[in-house]
């Protein structure tokens, strides 16, 4: 039994890279399989989520109600066997309504600690905005450090652990923007667009079954650690690393990549962090297709989701209507693809 064992650690050795790659990709189609069954279009959401589950980022997604948001993340909690937990943002939430508190107990006479719905897998904020900048706070914190404090003592929070945070985007009153420090700690902001005529039809036709199709788990939390281990071992290129290093570099000094055109239309460019989760994205989506490197193609494919909540407009761009959408193209067609 000794000797099987040792002789099969040996030629998982001698496995490349690559062929590693491969066999860990079973995993991708599994869920990208269950998500198909209950979701009608929205790959790019689908692909998002993967990105950010592989890497251990967060998601903000913006977009109007009833684009499959919630059930998407709930899907995916399925799938993975995982604990999901929603909470509804709204402006009289309290940070103990979010990471726990402690709760008096007559019966032992002492306090006992109640844990709040950051304690799951799958972690959906909706309408986050909504929420006053002190719960906010708590969320985000909770997000950058993986562990919270209640009481005197510090609790780690669940592996893997993913936030989905939603905003509308079309009301404003009532709301709370995120600070742009706290928005930067989100991996990913998704544009959630509308389904296509055809797919549009598909969804009429499944809801109008009234039956929705039993999601059963097909992943491990072991195999999402072997993944993640994985994605890890992708190789990025110094050249793509120069690559990603100009496109963020190129936010910040526009004119010495002779884009003079938008020198007075960002106020801020993007911080180092846009660096490292640039890098850390195009390695997840590189995985996803079946690649052991990462190729510029990656990291334009990426680049928008990662960057759009990263570069503060002038009130000239404002002015001229022009976006971040518009600026970050701009950037990624003018910068020296390697």
């Amino acid at each position: 039994m000794i000797k099987k064992q040792i002789t099969m650690e040996d030629r998982l050795e001698n496995i490349s890279i690559a062929e590693q790659i491969a066999s860990h990709r079973a995993i991708i189609d599994k869920i990208r399989g269950g998500m198909n069954q209950v979701i009608v279009g929205q790959g790019h959401l689908v692909d998002s989520l993967l990105i950010s589950l592989l890497s251990g980022g967060h998601i903000l997604l913006e977009g109007v109600p009833g684009l499959a948001k919630t059930l998407a993340i709930r899907t995916l909690s399925q799938l993975l066997d995982g604990k999901f937990s929603r909470i509804q943002f709204t402006p009289d939430l309290l940070p103990a309504d979010v990471i726990g508190t402690m709760i008096y107990s007559q019966r032992e006479s002492n306090f006992q600690v109640k844990y709040g719905p950051v304690f799951a897998n799958f972690v959906l904020a909706d309408e986050i905005n909504r929420a006053p900048a002190k719960v906010q706070s708590a969320l985000l914190e909770a997000m950058q450090e993986k562990e919270v404090t209640i009481g005197d003592k510090t609790y780690n929070l669940p592996d893997p652990f993913l936030v989905l945070a939603t905003q509308n985007p079309i009301e404003q009153e009532g709301t709370y923007a995120l600070p742009e420090a706290q928005v930067d700690r989100f991996m990913l902001k998704v544009i959630i667009d509308y389904p296509s005529l055809d797919e549009e039809q598909l969804i009429i036709r499944e809801n109008l079954r009234n039956q929705l199709p039993v999601v059963e788990p097909v992943v491990t939390a072991s195999e999402i650690a072997d993944a993640r281990n994985m994605v890890q071992e992708v190789y990025v290129n110094k050249k793509i690393e120069k690559y990603i290093a100009n496109i963020v570099a190129a936010t910040r000094y526009p004119s010495r990549y002779r884009l003079n055109e938008l020198e007075g239309l960002i106020a801020y460019g993007a911080s180092p962090r846009a660096s490292i989760n640039l890098a850390k994205a195009s390695r997840a989506y590189a995985f996803i297709k079946g690649r052991a490197y990462v190729v510029p193609e990656d990291v334009r494919e990426v680049a928008h989701d990662v960057m759009r909540h990263r570069i503060g407009l002038s009130y000239e761009a404002e002015a001229v209507g022009t976006g971040t959408e518009e600026i970050i193209s701009k950037i990624i067609n003018k910068v020296e693809v390697p």
